[in-house]
């Protein structure tokens, strides 16, 4: 809301201090002027009432009209807003006053989804005004965006939108969801009362076995305070939190972080002036991993009143000085509630600042070639003539969650299955379990790593719960991926993800055991990679070889064997041979690395000791 405030002195600026000239009754300019003093103070029902009793004086009192609309207009009452507008209107022929009304019936219109009638007095205002460069524009963008939605609000597409259940959709105000990457928890803000200065605090809700969603619960006593919590983001896990804290009535948010460990969040600590500034830090949306934040900012230097900013965190608590996603993304005008897919490649976000169906619509971006690439209209029925916000969309791309304001003021939390038409390129899923030592079965507090092996680069990095040994994952479509499970003093696990053809999303659950680094203790190497009947590497193994590299750097104290399988297809001497050439490959990968060859021994079991069934066809040969 405190954003909408900030547009209004942009837009009546023009018209506050006009002088009064339609009008000689003292009375109805005492009533107007008083009405003034409550409209810049937001007080927009006393000066609705003050406006009215001037137009009882003097029913031709234009100037009071423009105001009333205006104030009609602040309270949601567009239809009444509307009717004045045209009232007013109608009662000047002055051409300075005449703009003034085009400009708020277009505005009133265009939250109405009368479009035809944007048009028509769009091209009347800009056919009348060649100074006001920023009114032009913004007249320029309405006229678009009426003609856009002229042309596209016609769909066939099905939209199944319904409220989630009166269980969960409890307060008189929830707003702003975020889910979990494993889709059984939801966290969002509510409020207790129908008002801007009514409580705000973060609440958290489980999906059951059943899919039922739980009674919300306040998510901490650690987290909410007397002060405001707003919108909430979390990591895919659901271990990292970060909100803001508004603790005055200025508009000024600063975004806060805590950690979970166990079922315990920390105390929130302030990202500090990398992130925040003096202005209205809010919104944010975390990374599937929590390492990258966005956030909107109403700080000085942006390109609108309120754009999308982009921070860092290069290691744990040290975010990097945030930095505006630029023109790309940004507008002049508004942009809000950023969500980033767990698949980390596309943005969505809701701007006033491009042509759609009015008002604020969601847009989306993917990440390409290193920029993002040119935002487009998330399409109707999804937006329309009203305010879109709040958007988030699952990891396989198949349900989405918004917020929605109802017609009695309430506001609730919807869900829809997403279109085919409008389904993510890149999908994503979950893998989850727990980390444990082997032997004791003691959980373990772990490094997990996601390489892309194809390109060798690191995609994601999670640790997994030093309490719990919990971790959870976010595997997407289009790569090869290498999963790294580290612990100090164990041999290190390693996974292999085949997802450029992957087309099966369900969550996987896959508990990982490690070894303590002692003498016998064996791991097997998950992303070492040959052709059919070759012993030469492929590059994607370099992944995994360069971390046995380090491994064994790290322990100068440590001798390894390194062995080589195959299946049971073909003869069997020339299965060992096969396996033997395969395990000196290694070696001398390794020796290229500067471990010395003492410490190393190659043996090729060929299909002696198969690691797979050999009716698998993952054994290989």
């Amino acid at each position: 809301m405190k954003l909408l405030i900030i547009l209004t002195f942009v837009f009546f600026g023009g018209i506050a201090t006009a002088q009064v000239t339609s009008t000689k009754n003292k009375k109805a300019i005492e009533f107007y002027l008083e009405a003034d003093k409550h409209r810049v103070r937001f007080e927009y029902k006393a000066a609705i009432d003050l406006l009215n009793q001037a137009i009882a004086k003097d029913k031709d009192f234009f100037e009071a009209y423009l105001r009333l609309a205006f104030c009609y207009k602040e309270t949601k009452n567009l239809p009444k807003a509307y009717e004045t507008a045209k009232k007013g209107l109608a009662l000047t022929s002055e051409l300075r006053w005449q703009k003034g009304f085009w400009i708020e019936i277009c505005d009133v219109a265009l939250k109405l989804g009368d479009y035809r009638t944007v048009v028509g007095y769009a091209e009347q205002y800009l056919q009348n005004e060649q100074i006001n460069k920023p009114r032009i524009d913004q007249l320029k963008l309405w006229k678009a965006s009426a003609e856009y939605s002229l042309q596209n609000m016609h769909s066939d597409v099905k939209f199944d939108a319904a409220p989630l259940s009166d269980t969960l959709n409890i307060f008189p105000q929830q707003y702003f969801p975020a889910l979990t990457a494993d889709e059984e928890e939801m966290i969002f803000t509510r409020r207790l009362g129908m008002n801007d200065e009514d409580d705000e605090d973060i609440v958290v809700s489980y999906k059951d076995s059943l899919g039922r969603w739980s009674r919300p619960q306040p998510i901490s006593p650690n987290i909410n305070t007397p002060y405001d919590e707003g919108t909430s983001t979390v990591s895919a896990d659901g271990r990292l939190l970060i909100f803001p804290i508004c603790r005055n009535s200025n508009g000024s948010c600063d975004l806060y972080e805590s950690h979970k460990t166990g079922d315990v969040w920390s105390r929130p600590k302030n990202l500090g002036p990398q992130v925040n500034s003096a202005a209205w830090d809010s919104q944010p949306s975390l990374s599937a991993d929590g390492r990258i934040l966005y956030f909107v900012s109403s700080r000085r230097g942006g390109l609108g009143s309120a754009d999308i900013y982009v921070s860092v965190q290069h290691s744990p608590g040290v975010w990097t000085k945030a930095r505006n996603l630029g023109a790309g993304i940004n507008t002049p005008y508004e942009e809000r509630s950023p969500f980033i897919h767990p698949n980390g490649r596309t943005l969505f976000f809701a701007t006033d600042g491009r042509v759609g169906f009015g008002g604020s619509d969601i847009f989306w971006s993917d990440w390409a070639d290193s920029t993002w690439t040119k935002p487009a209209n998330f399409g109707y029925p999804i937006n329309d003539y009203n305010d879109q916000y709040s958007l988030i969309i699952s990891p396989d791309g198949n349900r989405g969650y918004y917020s929605h304001d109802e017609s009695d003021g309430h506001s609730k939390i919807y869900e829809f299955h997403v279109p085919a038409e409008y389904r993510l390129k890149y999908r994503s899923n979950a893998v989850k379990g727990i980390v444990r030592d082997r032997s004791t079965k003691q959980p373990l507090k772990a490094d997990i790593e996601l390489y892309d092996i194809e390109k060798d680069e690191l995609m994601l990095l999670v640790s997994s719960d030093s309490i719990t040994g919990k971790y959870l994952m976010v595997l997407t479509q289009g790569a090869d991926y290498g999963l790294y499970v580290n612990s100090p003093g164990y041999l290190f696990q390693s996974l292999n993800f085949d997802y450029e053809v992957e087309t099966d999303l369900e969550p996987l659950i896959i508990d990982v055991e490690l070894d303590k680094a002692s003498t016998g203790a064996s791991v097997i190497l998950k992303n070492i990679f040959f052709d059919t009947d070759k012993f030469n590497l492929r590059d994607k193994s370099k992944t995994e070889l360069n971390r046995i590299s380090r491994f064994l750097t790290d322990n100068p104290k440590i001798k390894v064997e390194i062995s080589g399988h195959t299946d049971d297809q073909g003869a069997a001497a020339y299965n060992q041979q096969l396996s033997q050439k395969r395990a000196k490959s290694v070696s001398e990968f390794l020796i290229s690395k500067g471990i010395d060859a003492s410490r190393m021994k190659e043996i090729g079991y060929g299909s002696k000791r198969p690691l797979k069934p050999n009716d698998s066809e993952a054994t290989g040969r």
